[in-house]
């Protein structure tokens, strides 16, 4: 078991801190790289997997409704803790509701449970991004437009794989190959960036960080022990459910941070300490996901 588990865990660790070290004495700037990534590769992946013949949409609708309860629940969770550590609760809950599920969740699971678990992680990174593109920016302005969602290139992949599953239309062999090949370009570059990111985020605010460190992963995990048999999910789902409510909070929460100018220095805190403690996090969440059911 404990090689098991490390034979998951490394690569992706092992690619991020390249990513890391390769920023730390580089300082690439990333910003037209992680713009291809969100605007072509992860969507071409996205539309691979849904896209499928052995994607059904049907089979994966609790698994999207347990990724929702489990991050609006650990919105909850995380406003009493935000009150009592005296922080704005625009700074502490998004980054409690909104983890890693795209650089550190899909390689987890693919890795884990081979390209069967694919799809079902492809759909708790939608519901979590498409989460933090609606509500994560209403919480930090209330102006926010819901419509601009429509416009995004990954859930233009989403609808047309969607659309494509279900009419069981079968895309011809040489277009799906090339979606394919550009879709594998994601999760490597996803772990990449996430190394080379961290470079420009701080430990100022530890002790705020420490505290979302130990949260996010207790809070996700909890929810899933909670909801799970409400849930009846297959043991292959349950799992990825269990994965995704350990997973760190996302580094996407410090750039929409940056963006609204709330209090980034902290919210960067929290993700620094949030992936740092992954390396304790996810190894356990790991143990839990591959016990025989």
């Amino acid at each position: 078991m404990l090689m098991r588990i490390l034979s998951i865990i490394f690569p992706v660790f092992a690619i991020a801190a390249i990513g890391y070290a390769y920023g730390r004495y580089k300082r690439p700037d990333m910003t037209f790289a992680n713009q291809l990534n969100m605007d072509l590769f992860v969507p071409a992946l996205v539309f691979s997997a849904l896209a499928s013949k052995s994607f059904d949409l049907a089979s994966h609708q609790n698994l999207a409704i347990g990724a929702l309860v489990v991050v609006l629940g650990s919105g909850l969770l995380a406003l009493p803790v935000a009150k009592w550590l005296k922080v704005d609760y625009k700074t502490f809950v998004p980054s409690m509701m909104f983890n890693n599920s795209g650089n550190m969740g899909i390689p987890l699971m693919v890795l884990a449970f081979g390209q069967e678990a694919l799809a079902g992680a492809i759909i708790l990174f939608i519901v979590e991004m498409a989460l933090h593109f609606s509500l994560g920016t209403y919480i930090l302005d209330h102006r926010t437009r819901f419509s601009h969602l429509l416009r995004m290139p990954m859930i233009i992949a989403t609808l047309l794989g969607l659309i494509v599953s279900f009419a069981n239309w079968e895309v011809p062999s040489m277009l799906s190959i090339s979606i394919k090949m550009l879709g594998d370009i994601a999760i490597p570059l996803m772990l990449f960036s996430l190394g080379v990111r961290l470079n420009v985020v701080s430990l100022k605010d530890w002790r705020i960080g420490l505290w979302g460190a130990a949260l996010c992963p207790i809070s996700g995990l909890a929810i899933v022990w909670l909801i799970a048999p409400f849930l009846h999910l297959p043991p292959l789902q349950q799992s990825l459910l269990l994965i995704f409510g350990a997973l760190p909070p996302a580094v996407l929460n410090y750039m929409v941070a940056e963006k609204y100018q709330q209090e980034p220095e902290k919210v960067a805190s929290i993700v620094m300490l949030g992936n740092l403690g992954g390396l304790i996090a996810m190894p356990i969440a790991l143990v839990l996901a591959l016990q025989p059911v």
